[in-house]
């Protein structure tokens, strides 16, 4: 599975590494037992502070998605895999709107932050 985070974003970039994660896992991209990239390797790569990385570990643990082992590395020990099709539907279904609205991709996803609280 492929990391990206957006440094621009407003959301902290341990939270966009456990939601990249949460949705790995429910759909399926990232299986039970599969190792995640280390802290440090993962770090690197996304050019962020080891401890970034260690946090988002720490939440997925915390939340049951992963396990963590000194020496191991990060897990998966998540959930099966969800059915998120009508999730992508609406997602699709907003998009379209949004754009005939010319909603900007940062103000819909406001909006969808502001909805979700």
């Amino acid at each position: 599975m492929m990391f990206r985070i957006d440094p621009t974003s407003d959301e902290p970039l341990f939270e966009q590494l456990v939601a990249r994660v949460r949705i790995g896992v429910a759909k399926g991209e990232l299986a039970h037992g599969e190792r995640l990239p280390g802290a440090r390797e993962l770090a690197q790569a996304l050019e962020v502070n080891v401890h970034t990385v260690l946090k988002a570990y720490q939440v997925l643990r915390d939340e049951g998605l992963v396990d963590l082992r000194r020496g191991r590395g990060a897990i998966v020990t998540g959930r099966a895999q969800a059915e998120l099709s009508a999730v992508e539907r609406a997602i699709d279904d907003l998009i379209r709107a949004a754009k005939a609205a010319h909603l900007s991709p940062d103000a819909t996803a406001t909006l969808v932050k502001e909805a979700m609280r």
